[in-house]
Formats: C-alpha cells, sequence, structure tokens
C-alpha cells in the first residue's frame, strides 16, 4: 500500500489540477501485514454493501495524512470494486457471452440474478469471482474480452445495474466540471 499511497501523493502534489483516483478489487487487498490497506481488515466485518465505502473512507483518510493541509481531499477518489472489473460485466450477461464466445457467462448468471439481483450485491460463488482463472471461463482473456464486453453492454447499462460504479464516475465528473 506504501507505492500506491506515494504515487497518489506524488501526482497530486506535483499537479494542483490533478484529480487521482484508484479501481482496486476489495478481495485483492491484503488484509495484514506490510502491504495491508487501510480500512480492509475492519471491513472484512461488515455487510456486504458496507465493505467498499469503509475501505474507500480509509484509503482516503490514509491519503490525505499525506498531503498538505491546504490541498483539498476532492482531488482523491478512492474507489474499491467489490469483484474485480468483471463484477460489472454481469450488468448484460448476455452482451458478455456474445463477445466472449462463451455461454459459460449465461449458466452461472441465472442463478446469479436469482441470488444477487444486481452486480453490486456480493458474488458469493468464488469461480465467478475470478474470471480469468476460473473454470468457468477458461480461455477469458481480460483485456481484450473484458474491454471488448463492457464497450457491448455500454456505460450506461453498467452504472444503472452497479450503484456504487455509477457514484464513483459522478464524484469524478462533478470534480471535473468544477
Amino acid at each position: 500500500m506504501a507505492a500506491v499511497r506515494k504515487d497518489i501523493v506524488n501526482h497530486l502534489k506535483e499537479d494542483p489540477a490533478c484529480i487521482a483516483t484508484t479501481m482496486v478489487d476489495y478481495y485483492g487487498l491484503p488484509q495484514e501485514g506490510e502491504g495491508a490497506w487501510p480500512g480492509r481488515k475492519r471491513a472484512a466485518g461488515l455487510r456486504t454493501g458496507e465493505k467498499a465505502p469503509s475501505v474507500e473512507n480509509a484509503l482516503l483518510q490514509d491519503v490525505m495524512t499525506e498531503m498538505d493541509p491546504r490541498l483539498s481531499p476532492q482531488r482523491f477518489v478512492p474507489f474499491v470494486v467489490m469483484h474485480e472489473f468483471e463484477g460489472l460485466l454481469f450488468s448484460d450477461c448476455a452482451a458478455s457471452a456474445a463477445v466472449s464466445g462463451s455461454r459459460a457467462w449465461n449458466p452461472p448468471s441465472r442463478q446469479f440474478a436469482i441470488d444477487f439481483p444486481r452486480p453490486r450485491i456480493s458474488m458469493t460463488l468464488r469461480s465467478l469471482r475470478h474470471p480469468s482463472a476460473s473454470r468457468i471461463l477458461p480461455r477469458y482473456e481480460k483485456p481484450l474480452l473484458g474491454s471488448l464486453a463492457a464497450l457491448e453492454i455500454g456505460l450506461g447499462r453498467i452504472r444503472r445495474e452497479c450503484p456504487h460504479f455509477d457514484a464513483w464516475l459522478a464524484q469524478l465528473e462533478s470534480r471535473i466540471r468544477t
């Protein structure tokens, strides 16, 4: 975490007009040890909908301790996504399946849709947490197929289905306008 904090702080200090953000996977953030992320250990005991915002708040506070108090905390907008980038692609499983050429998105999505009506809700099925390494999508290439699926789904659909993601983008948009 120290290297990430240093990079964020350096960018903010070097360019007073800069806005910095993160997009990190909650489950990939270490809870303990030298690389532990602020708030991650505490968040493990929270309800699913509280985990990412709790880590985001702790991350904001952590970065602000390294900043000149005159610099606005509004210039750093942390974002923690619960289930990797692929969680956002569950906004439209049919589009993701069409792009990847794999029907594997569809059978899990039926159960997923029953158990968790929106992608922002916890995906507890371990095989869906990391599709790039899963048996469900063995040929999934994240940089290519993930990007193509996001384009096919469209930002509007992803924002409608993923309120936490939408709120992050809205914060960035409001800061860019001011």
